[in-house]
């Protein structure tokens, strides 16, 4: 059993599997903190509303597993436009996960998914 992570920058889609949740977390981890500095966005207007960066997801990474039809484990993390990354639990039903003091974002996954760091 596999899990796939999955990065969203704009239109391109990458892919990759991995033996285990650890393995997914710090392919994903490695993944959107080099993205961070190079995912910055400026306000963006539309219509009659502006969306300040902290607003706007620059990238997406997600990990599913172990089976693809039902997978257990269903979270991920969002790049946002200042560089800041937020993680959270579920697909359709995002929960965003609280850090603890001093805690990093991908820290705060581990901890919610159970996978020591």
């Amino acid at each position: 059993m596999a899990y796939t992570v999955t990065i969203r920058v704009g239109p391109k889609i990458m892919r990759s599997r991995h033996g285990s949740l650890d393995d997914a977390l710090g392919a994903l981890e490695r993944e959107l903190t080099a993205l961070g500095p190079v995912a910055r966005r400026r306000t963006q207007k539309a219509l009659t509303r502006e969306y300040e960066p902290v607003a706007q997801v620059a990238a997406r990474g997600e990990i599913a597993g172990p089976s693809r039809i039902n997978p257990r484990v269903r979270a991920g993390a969002d790049v946002r436009g200042d560089g800041s990354i937020e993680v959270y639990e579920g697909k359709v039903r995002r929960r965003l996960i609280d850090r603890e003091q001093r805690e990093g974002p991908f820290d705060a996954l581990r901890r919610t998914l159970g996978v020591g760091a």
